[in-house]
């Protein structure tokens, strides 16, 4: 079944040039298209798309409000992309808590781009992890240090949670902790579970927002 895009942005040239690009790409269709955040609620009950590009800062309702209220309303949202034209905007971290699962910036390559898609639907890695410790450094922690110590993880879930803000894939990680790939599989599950994450960027913003794990290591 090919992945359906939902795309959202206030430009008609960049919604021009991103649908040209999914469109082209085997698995991969854009479902529909609308100019601000406003949209999007309709949009995702009629269309039920996999993804949604979503510009970050438009008009009336922005990136962050429109995934917040996806997030909060829809039952299984779909996966929220949020697209900026700087990478070091306070907005894309804000969407991230919001719930989106990943960022492109509008000068992405076709490849990186595609990549995106296929990433955040897969769930296995962080889309761009260094850009978000990037992001993270910028932000104030908890002052408690490890904001985490009550969600009740395991050391073995706190040493996957630290390789996950790592940017480290499933398959890096089992490498990693000499474990196999199903086991990691499942330490990942439980860390969601336990975080009340929905994917692992989720997870990865709670860790950082907490203290758990710093931008610098």
């Amino acid at each position: 079944m090919s992945v359906r895009v939902l795309l959202v942005d206030d430009e008609p040239l960049i919604r021009a040039g991103l649908r040209a690009i999914i469109d082209s790409e085997d698995g991969l269709s854009v479902a529909g298209e609308a100019a601000d955040g406003a949209e999007v609620p309709g949009l995702v009950a009629r269309l039920r798309p996999d993804v949604v590009l979503m510009d970050v800062r438009m008009p009336a309702v922005d990136g962050i409000r429109a995934t917040t209220h996806l997030m909060s309303t829809v039952e299984s949202p779909p996966k929220v992309i949020v697209v900026t034209t700087f990478e070091n905007d306070d907005y894309v971290y804000d969407a991230l808590r919001a719930g989106a699962s990943g960022f492109l910036l509008k000068r992405a390559r076709p490849e990186e781009i595609v990549a995106a898609i296929r990433t955040v639907l897969a769930g296995e890695s962080l889309l761009f992890p260094a850009a978000i410790r990037r992001l993270a450094a910028h932000q104030t922690p908890s002052p408690r240090g490890d904001g985490l110590a009550g969600a009740g993880l395991t050391e073995r879930e706190r040493e996957v949670l630290r390789l996950m803000a790592g940017g480290l894939s499933n398959v890096e990680i089992a490498g990693e902790l000499y474990l196999g790939v199903q086991t990691v599989k499942t330490h990942v599950g439980n860390v969601l579970a336990k975080l009340g994450a929905r994917d692992r960027t989720q997870a990865v913003i709670r860790a950082y927002d907490s203290g758990f794990v710093t931008p610098a290591g």
